[in-house]
């Protein structure tokens, strides 16, 4: 059974598949492998469900209260810079992912096209970032206790 100090680490673990998932997937599709990238892009919005659930439930169990940054100096401006562009940007590929694969799974592929310039680029650097804040809170820079 998984404790509650446990679900940061699986939810950026979950964070970082989905981004190696989405990575493959561009590829695959820049060498027009359809199937392959179909398969790797699928996955990663299974994963990033999967996040999405780990993460909400995570907040539920410590009753929304925040961890603490640690960090002092420079790189508590660089972490919050980059907390508070990941939470806007998350809060655009909530609705930015499913709208793109409707467009791929209802075979409007132009459109598909169209909105994946957008969703692709900005639902990596959310995934990234998830991993990211995850290293700042947990790892590199933990608050005191």
């Amino acid at each position: 059974m998984l404790t509650i100090q446990e679900i940061p680490a699986l939810n950026a673990a979950l964070n970082a598949t989905a981004t190696v998932l989405m990575t493959a997937g561009f590829l695959f599709i820049r060498k027009k492998r359809i199937a392959a990238h179909r398969a790797c892009m699928i996955s990663a919005g299974f994963v990033s469900a999967l996040f999405l659930v780990g993460y909400v439930a995570h907040k539920i169990l410590v009753r929304g209260v925040h961890t603490p940054f640690g960090g002092e100096g420079w790189i508590r401006g660089v972490y919050f810079i980059m907390l508070m562009t990941h939470i806007v940007l998350a809060m655009a590929i909530a609705l930015l992912v499913p709208r793109t694969f409707y467009f791929a799974l209802t075979g409007q592929i132009d459109r598909h096209r169209r909105w994946a310039r957008w969703t692709f680029p900005i639902w990596l650097y959310v995934s990234v970032t998830g991993v990211l804040v995850y290293f700042f809170l947990y790892r590199w820079w933990p608050a005191a206790t």
